[in-house]
């Protein structure tokens, strides 16, 4: 069974025991959050979408920074130049569970 979840502004199709890397969501390593915003679950034709009541528990693996972005900026014939650096927070979540809502 697979469920389309969507957290952070992005959709993500995850299983039992999945891995995922997603935008930060608080809590330590260790904690179980369920995630609550699921678009799809089920599997071959029975899927159900928007399902009433599903939801995904995952387990918070680890909190990590992507990589670095670098942001450049100029405007030629002015001596304007400025860079910059980003780096995302993120969220390593394991998929323990699935439920349907049912």
């Amino acid at each position: 069974m697979f469920a389309v979840i969507r957290t952070g502004g992005k959709q993500y199709t995850v299983a039992k025991d999945d891995v995922i890397t997603v935008e930060k969501l608080a809590g330590e390593p260790g904690a179980t959050l369920t995630l609550e915003d699921v678009l799809l679950v089920g599997e071959g034709p029975e899927a159900k979408t928007k399902p009433a009541g599903a939801q995904v528990t995952a387990e918070v693996v680890r909190q990590i920074k992507g990589d670095k972005v670098l942001i450049f900026k100029k405007r030629r014939r002015h001596n304007y130049r400025r860079k910059n650096g980003h780096r995302q927070p993120l969220t390593v979540l394991r998929v323990t569970g699935i439920s349907t809502g049912r």
